[in-house]
């Protein structure tokens, strides 16, 4: 991939998990499959974590066993919360990545993974440990890392010192940046990727940003703007986090994504006929 290209990471399991009605393993698959023939860099597919937490998603592995993946060039990350997840994720081949969502809120870890902190950090070096078994890589997902709603303290500082001891003390390569709740603000944004990119050049520091509809580009600009290469973002905005506010703010609007980097001329190497055709499905798949 050109040093130059911005990655875009799509994230069906994003846009899914918080719905209540189930969407059957074919639709799920039939979509995905579309989406492999994009171009995306990563498809966020699925879970393995307990189907009382996330019950849409607990048909990941029969999905992943109805993807043709012989003309792709994506990716396939999984989500996992502790080491039992990461040894049911490392069974599939297919898969590459293994996602861990870590937060410096306590409240929201035990509210999205139903631990501690310190726990948090036991069960992110034993997924590490797993995908380091079985070949797969990690992505750490760092939750609240531009705010925080409940009554954690948090500042700036505080993300800085966080993504330090990851990357130091737990060999983390790949640290998405997660505006949980959407509250990132460009000037946020910008301290964050202009104080970690330069600090840790081994490190693939990415966004995973949550935006309402008039915030996109000034919080894609912000990151451009600050050298963030690596984008999570899903179709028409679906999704959020079903473990934050109940008020959900969607997820970066892959659309908007693509049409930012058209506009200023950066290549993003994503087939827009087939995306298109990812656009129409989606739009009979997702309620809106």
């Amino acid at each position: 991939m050109s040093e130059n290209r911005i990655k875009i990471i799509e994230c069906p399991r994003d846009a899914m998990q918080g719905l209540k009605e189930f969407i059957p393993t074919e639709v799920k698959a039939a979509y995905i499959n579309q989406l492999l023939k994009v171009g995306f860099d990563t498809l966020d597919m699925g879970s393995f974590v307990s189907p009382k937490a996330i019950p849409q998603l607990r048909d990941t592995g029969d999905v992943i066993k109805k993807l043709d993946l012989n003309d792709t060039i994506s990716k396939l990350l999984v989500i996992v919360a502790n080491k039992r997840g990461a040894e049911a994720a490392a069974a599939y081949d297919e898969i590459k990545y293994l996602g861990f969502p870590f937060s410096i809120s306590a409240t929201f870890q035990k509210r999205n993974i139903n631990s501690t902190i310190e726990e948090s950090l036991s069960r992110l070096e034993a997924v590490s440990e797993t995908a380091y078994k079985h070949n797969k890589e990690v992505v750490t997902y760092f939750s609240m890392a531009f705010g925080n709603p409940y009554d954690d303290p948090w500042n700036a500082e505080i993300v800085a010192e966080w993504a330090h001891r990851l990357v130091e003390e737990y060999g983390v390569k790949i640290l998405s940046m997660s505006d949980t709740i959407g509250s990132s603000s460009p000037e946020t944004i910008k301290w964050i990727f202009s104080h970690l990119i330069p600090k840790f050049p081994d490190v693939e520091i990415g966004a995973h940003l949550h935006t309402t509809p008039d915030k996109w580009e000034e919080k894609i600009h912000a990151s451009i703007q600050n050298n963030c290469k690596r984008f999570d973002s899903a179709i028409k905005g679906y999704g959020g986090c079903p473990m934050a506010k109940d008020d959900l703010t969607g997820n970066m609007p892959t659309e908007h994504l693509i049409e930012y980097l058209n506009q200023n001329n950066l290549s993003h190497g994503l087939d827009e006929e087939e995306f298109a055709r990812s656009m129409h499905m989606a739009l009979k798949i997702f309620p809106h």
